[in-house]
């Protein structure tokens, strides 16, 4: 599909055409899908965001003032919408590779490879907006796979103490990501020097 038909489709769509938001669902749905999964490392909590994600964007969709941003907006709604449900339940257990590489298998398109290279990309600029002590704990949980044990013989501290910082930092990683995704600036902590993670 080429952006002039996703332009044109979701045009239409605004205009109240449901069959072409359908087609819009058809087209992004593996896309949203591997961005869910990717950061909810569930498939069936995936799968359920995805259709949450949908349902948000179709009564959202008149919001939406350039038809050609339709896949980056998507992809902003998927990730703030994926960050809140990570924030309601907590710590994610991690999935099996062979999940995420279907998954990957799912989304070849040039236009799905920008959409998940983008996304990647802000998450990573998101943890630069961060304290240290808050991108140390959701890198070493979320991107290095470390445990909470593991973690607390790391940080030398408290699994409890761990269990609060990783639920402050993704709260500050939220607020900037939604910064970020409404095109403001985030102010960036000044540097300082490293304390344990048990200091808050």
């Amino acid at each position: 599909m080429t952006w002039n038909e996703i332009t044109s489709l979701v045009e239409r769509a605004q205009g109240g055409d449901r069959a072409a938001y359908g087609e819009l669902i058809t087209r992004f749905e593996p896309t949203v899908y591997a961005v869910a999964l990717a950061r909810l490392r569930n498939p069936a909590e995936a799968q359920e965001l995805t259709q949450e994600v949908f349902l948000h964007g179709m009564r959202k969709l008149d919001q939406l003032r350039e038809p050609a941003a339709f896949p980056g907006w998507l992809r902003q709604i998927t990730v703030r919408m994926a960050i809140n449900r990570l924030t309601r339940r907590g710590p994610v257990q991690e999935v099996e590779s062979e999940v995420l590489e279907a998954a990957e298998a799912r989304t070849t398109a040039p236009v799905d490879e920008l959409i998940r290279g983008e996304a990647a990309a802000e998450l990573y600029r998101g943890l630069e907006y961060l304290k240290a002590m808050d991108r140390e704990a959701l890198t070493a949980f979320y991107l290095r796979g470390r445990t909470l044990k593991q973690m607390a013989r790391e940080f030398e501290t408290p699994i409890g103490t761990v269990k609060r910082r990783l639920h402050v930092a993704r709260n500050r990683l939220k607020r900037v990501l939604e910064q970020l995704a409404e095109g403001e600036t985030p102010t960036k902590p000044k540097r300082k020097k490293k304390r344990p993670l048990a200091c808050v």
